[in-house]
């Protein structure tokens, strides 16, 4: 038995970011709309996250920090902000680089500690 799908967007769980998977290159009249696609997730109240499956998108240059930066840009108006699934090694230099930093799923956020690890105390240190 099959059910006709609505159109818009999925009903996204609160608990798990929505999800924006990028394709492979993307042409400069195809950001507008990938933008519009951030902006709606977060408006559709799947929290303030939107995770984007960066996997694919081939080769890092200048266009896909171009694409990030403008994606960033749209999910911090709408009140939230994007998180990197997948990203080429290549291409987190290459955002260093240029003095953007993005959340990177399933990395430690800086100055916290990873989970599961507690800060050792010697009997002898004074308290802070």
């Amino acid at each position: 038995m099959s059910s006709a799908r609505s159109g818009g967007l999925p009903t996204v769980d609160a608990k798990e970011p929505a999800v924006l998977t990028l394709p492979g290159p993307v042409a400069r009249d195809e950001v507008a709309g990938l933008c519009d696609q951030v902006r709606g997730l977060l408006a559709g109240g799947g929290g303030s996250v939107v995770v984007c499956d960066v996997g694919g998108l081939g080769p890092p240059g200048l266009a896909v920090v171009d694409l990030l930066a403008r994606l960033e840009l749209t999910a911090r108006r709408a009140g939230g902000r994007i998180r990197l699934r997948d990203p080429d090694p290549a291409l987190h230099a290459l955002l260093g680089l240029v003095g953007l930093r993005f959340q990177v799923e399933g990395q430690v956020e800086e100055g916290e500690p990873p989970l599961g690890v507690e800060e050792a105390v010697e009997t002898g240190d004074p308290a802070p």
